[in-house]
């Protein structure tokens, strides 16, 4: 009886609950029971160049797509073209070479190209592309150097045609919460943050010898999402990298990376990135600042088992790589460029 006197109404006469904005994958539930037009349904025509890790992830991301529409597929494995036609069951997909791209970018049908090819090829299919006036959601980078990214940024932008670097952490729920939540004042102002990235599994040497190199490949998120978090860019860099492992080294690559950064607010920030982890797919943010703390920690496929024992408590592996990690993340990357591309996406004051 002692609890008596709190008695609420009934659930039902009270205001309803909603989801909170994270829980993304309800929310579109919801959206498709109701069938919401939030979304234009007009259909995007898309070709996608390169089906390796990430080309696989938007590949599957894409069938599954209401809006989108695969007219090609463009890769140089001519025997893996032929399995995923028939694995994927696409009938009115035509599979080509990069020697037959031309097809593709000359397509009235095709709106928009994914860019998933190995980094040396991604200037030249996104020249094309802008040229074509088809719009680019492309894989980072963009270009190897620094000069060849602003120079297709401002070929974009005289074509008037949209270009996207893909950088799926920034659609990342909890990523996302920690960078809304910094903005709004909930720490104050910032004094550090904190990224450890550590990879898993550790990738194949045919995959490396290919990908541009650790700071391309990796760093590149990592350096993203602090300067998404601040809203600014570091005015000094500091890095240092050793190859622990031969192989890696013999192809004049480093495998373990330490970063610093100042900024122009005060704030510092350092990087932890490794290209072997043998628990599991180690990404943490942590941001400190005068009123306190958020962080982001690992996520696990079982995070609600546990096992105990007489002398420990274990709990589940985090999750094993970036492709299920972030599988949310690349849905939502992709879902927000169809968006741009059909004006259903008004950019806020304070993105960065």
């Amino acid at each position: 009886m002692a609890t008596k006197k709190y008695v609420m109404p009934s659930p039902y006469t009270r205001p309803r609950c909603q989801p909170p904005k994270e829980d993304v994958v309800y929310i579109r539930h919801l959206e498709d029971l109701a069938c919401n037009q939030k979304h234009s349904h007009v259909e995007l025509g898309v070709a996608i160049f390169g089906i390796g890790r990430a080309g696989t992830i938007h590949l599957t991301n894409l069938v599954g797509n209401r809006r989108a529409n695969i007219l090609y597929i463009v890769d140089d494995d001519t025997e893996k073209l032929q399995r995923l036609k028939v694995y994927w069951n696409l009938k009115n997909t035509v599979c080509i070479t990069s020697k037959q791209q031309d097809q593709a970018f000359k397509d009235l049908k095709v709106n928009f190209i994914v860019c998933a090819s190995p980094t040396f090829t991604h200037e030249n299919i996104v020249k094309q592309a802008i040229a074509h006036k088809k719009a680019v959601f492309c894989e980072k980078p963009i270009a190897e150097t620094i000069e060849k990214a602003a120079n297709l940024y401002e070929l974009a932008r005289k074509a008037k045609v949209p270009l996207l670097s893909a950088f799926n952490r920034r659609f990342d729920a909890s990523y996302k919460s920690v960078r809304d939540r910094v903005r709004e004042g909930e720490v104050g102002k910032v004094l550090t943050v904190k990224v450890c990235s550590r990879d898993s599994p550790l990738p194949s040497l045919e995959y490396l010898s290919i990908s541009g190199g650790i700071f391309h490949d990796c760093a590149v998120h990592d350096i993203d999402q602090i300067v998404s978090v601040l809203g600014e860019y570091p005015i000094k860099v500091c890095a240092l990298a050793c190859s622990n492992i031969p192989e890696i080294r013999d192809i004049n690559d480093v495998d373990t990376v330490a970063i610093t950064m100042q900024f122009g607010s005060g704030a510092l920030a350092a990087i932890d990135l490794s290209r072997q982890c043998v628990y599991g797919y180690d990404q943490r943010l942590e941001v400190f600042g005068e009123k306190g703390m958020l962080k982001a920690e690992n996520r696990c496929p079982m995070q609600n088992v546990q096992q105990f024992l007489p002398d420990a408590i274990k709990a589940s592996p985090i999750y094993y790589s970036f492709a299920s990690r972030y599988q949310e993340a690349y849905k939502q990357e992709i879902e927000h460029f169809m968006d741009v591309l059909q004006g259903n996406y008004f950019q806020d004051d304070n993105y960065c």
